[in-house]
């Protein structure tokens, strides 16, 4: 391999620029200061919008969990045995409302 060759120096110069992209990203990610061109650091600032951004989302999440778990009590709710049971009774009654059957006179008082 020829050391002096056009592919060696921009094969170098693209392995350099890719290492400090990847470099770049992963400070990012984790929040530490960014390099810049020159080796100097740029810290990261969070502004007053961002911070109110954050606070409405965690305040979102918060709302979300405690819908999801109002949805996992309606679904037992509704898939529950004692939910069919109630559908049932109202078709029995309106069976009744259709003079079928005895009435029961269930609720009313009976006189003496």
């Amino acid at each position: 391999m020829d050391w002096g060759s056009p592919t060696f120096v921009i094969a170098i110069i693209a392995l350099s620029t890719g290492g400090w992209i990847i470099n770049n990203w992963i400070r990012a990610r984790h929040g530490y200061p960014l390099e810049d061109e020159w080796g100097g650091k740029t810290t990261r600032t969070d502004s007053k919008e961002t911070t109110k951004l954050r606070e409405e989302n965690r305040a979102l999440h918060s709302q979300l969990d405690k819908m999801t778990d109002r949805l996992i009590v309606l679904e037992k709710i509704v898939t529950d045995r004692g939910y069919d049971v109630a559908t049932q009774i109202e078709a029995l009654r309106d069976q009744r409302s259709s003079d079928v059957g005895v009435p029961l006179n269930i609720g009313k008082k009976e006189q003496a």
